[in-house]
């Protein structure tokens, strides 16, 4: 039986065998980016390489995730390895989908080559007779949370009942048999120091579709026969500004509305006016107080104009809790291929992830690792350097899945011991479909809600 060590030799020699076709997987999902839930041709280049490899593998999980799995020599926990297959709308992005702006600003082509990469190496280095437990690839769809007028039609449909990926493939029991997960996001110099890092946790969040209903009339001749939505929006967005104050350092809140319909045409006082916004923070609770402030705001704008506002509010992500002993192996197999001096623990972050959502039921860690340059979720972001954006994550997978699945799993087992979770999923679930409201506010008839 090999030692731990030549097993992590092994992987990686495995996935330097592999490079070229790793790498190119890589840049092919990159140039073929997909939103959310329609991430058909990405799925389909995974389970071709699983099916290379000989793993049997499930697809159209929640629409369109695929996973397979590896099993070891005898029974024991199962790790979960995930990649992110979505990218997100940017349409000025030089390698954006020209029809749908979808462009992969965000790494997620990493992710999935990563995820690939590990795969290669653990099967064709032959790992899994020397492990106990499993090795759950994992491809998850829409983890970026955008068209939510799309994804509300999934849900009114009954074809998903979450607006992300993650949650939903929960609520179908895709992670019932996943004991921990582990992915790696990519970074860049420009986001952050060193070439490898952990934030502790990172924001939550919920979203809200809001409509402002006026009444048309002739913007020129009639004006005063109308009830102008977009005044009464406009107004809304300086009242949700004007909490700001009152929002706590430490909850790190973050309150970020877009009005993505202005009303019809210009010489008509808008009747229909649409807004879109997250509500993030650091805990549930201060993820709450702020949308009951922004509710205040909406509805207090409603009233000035005398309009009514409807407002959906949907489920977001729950804040992140990366776990501190996958936090510690991770520091040291990726310290391995850049240098012990090169990890940074990161502080909170503002920003939000459905791997958040894991991280309350079970063992989860969401690190990150360079390889791109450029400003995430800009045009010029891309994978710079290939060793490091699609190999590098492989590799940490890789020999991370070795190091909590060698001698009986005894670390995965001590992780899984640890480790209690914040909630159950039972408990998990219902939290988060409870948040699932829509409420039409009258401010005509003195602010009733029907």
């Amino acid at each position: 039986m090999r030692t731990k060590e030549e097993l992590k030799q092994a992987v990686c020699e495995a996935i330097d065998r592999r490079g070229e076709r790793i790498i190119g997987l890589g840049e092919s999902i990159m140039d073929q980016p997909e939103l959310g839930f329609k991430e058909r041709r990405t799925a389909q280049k995974v389970g071709e390489v699983f099916a290379e490899l000989g793993l049997e593998h499930q697809d159209g999980l929640a629409l369109t995730g695929v996973k397979a799995r590896l099993e070891g020599r005898q029974s024991g926990p199962t790790l979960a390895l995930m990649g992110e297959l979505d990218a997100l709308i940017v349409p000025d992005h030089p390698r954006a989908d020209a029809t749908t702006g979808a462009a992969h600003a965000c790494g997620h082509n990493a992710q999935i080559a990563g995820l690939v990469g590990a795969a290669y190496g653990l099967v064709e280095a032959g790992v899994a007779a020397e492990l106990s437990g499993a090795v759950a690839f994992f491809a998850v769809p829409a983890e970026e949370y955008v068209e939510i007028d799309y994804r509300l039609e999934l849900v009114h449909a009954g074809k998903t009942t979450f607006l992300g990926g993650k949650p939903e493939l929960v609520e179908l029991g895709h992670f019932d048999d996943v004991d921990m997960a582990v992915m790696i996001h990519s970074s860049s110099p420009d986001h952050a120091e060193g070439s490898m890092g952990i934030a502790r946790s990172s924001n939550g969040f919920l979203a809200k579709n809001v409509r402002f209903i006026g009444q048309a009339a002739h913007a020129g001749a009639a004006p005063e026969k109308g009830v102008n939505a977009l005044s009464a929006a406009t107004l809304a967005l300086s009242a949700i500004n004007a909490q700001r104050e009152t929002f706590r350092d430490g909850d790190c809140v973050r309150v970020h509305p877009i009005i993505t319909k202005g009303g019809d045409l210009v010489n008509i006082v808008p009747a229909e006016v649409r807004m879109e916004t997250y509500v993030r923070a650091r805990t549930n609770e201060a993820i709450l107080d702020a949308a009951h402030k922004v509710d205040r705001a909406l509805q207090g704008a409603a009233l000035a104009l005398g309009c009514q506002v409807e407002i959906e509010t949907v489920p977001g992500y729950l804040p992140l809790d990366n776990d501190p002993e996958l936090g510690r192996l991770f520091k040291e197999n990726a310290g391995v291929i850049f240098g012990a001096d090169q990890y940074r623990d990161y502080p909170h972050g503002g920003g939000s992830t459905d791997a958040g959502d894991l991280s309350q039921i079970m063992p989860v860690l969401h690190p990150a690792m360079t390889g791109a340059s450029g400003t995430i979720h800009g045009p010029d972001w891309r994978i710079a350097d290939p060793a490091a954006g699609y190999l590098a994550p492989a590799k940490t997978l890789a020999m991370m899945a070795v190091d909590l699945l060698y001698d009986d799993a005894a670390v995965a087992r001590s992780v899984a011991a640890a480790r209690k979770p914040n909630m159950s999923k039972g408990e998990y679930l219902a939290q988060q479909k409870s948040i699932f409201n829509r409420e039409l506010f009258d401010g005509a008839e003195g602010g009733k809600n029907k």
